[in-house]
């Protein structure tokens, strides 16, 4: 089955027979040596200034994006959240959960931030960091986050951004934009498996972080910096997660961030010769998904059927698009043979 749903991604043999390599106790040092060799590929393939750490955290990247929510912002200090999708929306959601003071700046799905409402938002006093997602998984929409970096550096508030879905497949470079804290996965253009996730937050900022009184046991960042898992990890994922990343620091970040953008490009050509409308224009596309408008009479759960019988699972639209649009996701370890195959099912599909 050929997944273009984003994340889980079909991931290569090498990952999944990585599985297989026994148990370990988490306890022990072969344990820590795994897991202080996956934060040392984390920082090679997105840090290699060295001035970030990483922290790993058994959980989805939902759970990478909420310890990072949950840890930033001290008793008194209110979070600005810039929302143009669902993600955007649930780190609203995390700081309710958690009762900390927000302000949530929304926008159109299909558009930029409003980047005035943006640093009015921020300009308030007991503000002191900026949430933002770098690719808004809802439309495939990729923010521009070097001119938010700088209203929230201008105002000397931390940036924290979700890139769950944006790490190695469109270009980020944490220190170009200012941001203070990255939350990430194994699960999704990394080419691993669900269930590992990690926080990348710059080493002078994990130390203002320590001073706050934690609003979670299990998804207290503290509490995980400088340890090498204070709970019982997933180990034989860790496994997995450092096999790929081995294979993308042998590939190279900058060449899978190509290889996604020409399979995007191949599809974007083909979805356009079967007649079908993307959601975004170009310059707001990232190089993993496409959101499609669903054409005239036809329902998503006909069209999923239909394909995936053809052994390809696409995804359905979410919130308010959901009956309008569908989405296709390039990420993971497929070939140019698997998205041409697939354009070849979507034509039968819709009988084009």
């Amino acid at each position: 089955m050929i997944l273009l749903n984003p994340g889980p991604v079909n991931v290569s043999p090498r990952v999944t027979a990585a599985l297989a390599r026994g148990d370990v106790c988490h306890r022990e040092p072969e344990c820590a040596a795994l897991m202080e060799r996956i934060r040392s590929r984390l920082l090679e393939a997105f840090s290699p200034g060295g001035s970030f750490r990483a922290v790993l955290v058994s959980g989805s990247g939902t759970a990478a994006v909420e310890m990072a929510v949950a840890s930033t912002l001290s008793p008194g200090g209110r979070l600005v959240v810039v929302a143009n999708g669902v993600y955007g929306e649930r780190m609203a959601a995390m700081a309710e959960a958690h009762r900390i003071a927000h302000t949530v700046v929304r926008g159109g799905w299909t558009e930029a931030p409003d980047l005035n409402r943006v640093e009015a938002a921020v300009r308030q006093p007991d503000v002191e960091a900026v949430a933002v997602v770098h690719h808004e998984t809802t439309t495939g929409f990729l923010t521009r986050l070097a001119p938010i970096g700088e209203i929230a550096r201008r105002h000397g508030k931390l940036l924290l951004v979700d890139a769950v879905s944006g790490l190695a497949g469109d270009a980020l470079d944490p220190d170009a934009v200012g941001a203070a804290l990255v939350a990430g996965t194994a699960g999704k253009c990394i080419q691993a498996f669900p269930g590992m996730a990690f926080v990348l937050v710059r080493a002078d900022v994990l130390e203002r972080l320590r001073a706050h009184p934690p609003r979670s046991v299990y998804l207290s960042l503290a509490t995980y910096a400088g340890r090498a898992m204070p709970f019982t990890p997933a180990v034989q994922l860790a496994y997995a997660f450092d096999e790929a990343l081995a294979e993308l620091l042998e590939e190279g970040v900058a060449a899978r961030i190509e290889r996604y953008g020409a399979a995007a490009r191949l599809l974007r050509e083909g979805f356009a010769r079967l007649g079908l409308a993307c959601v975004l224009p170009q310059e707001h596309r990232s190089s993993t998904i496409t959101s499609l408008r669903m054409p005239v009479g036809r329902t998503y759960e006909v069209l999923h059927d239909a394909l995936r019988a053809r052994g390809f699972v696409i995804y359905e639209g979410q919130g308010p698009l959901a009956r309008e649009v569908f989405r296709v996701a390039n990420m993971g370890a497929l070939a140019r043979a698997d998205f041409e195959r697939f354009l070849a099912a979507l034509g039968e599909a819709l009988g084009r």
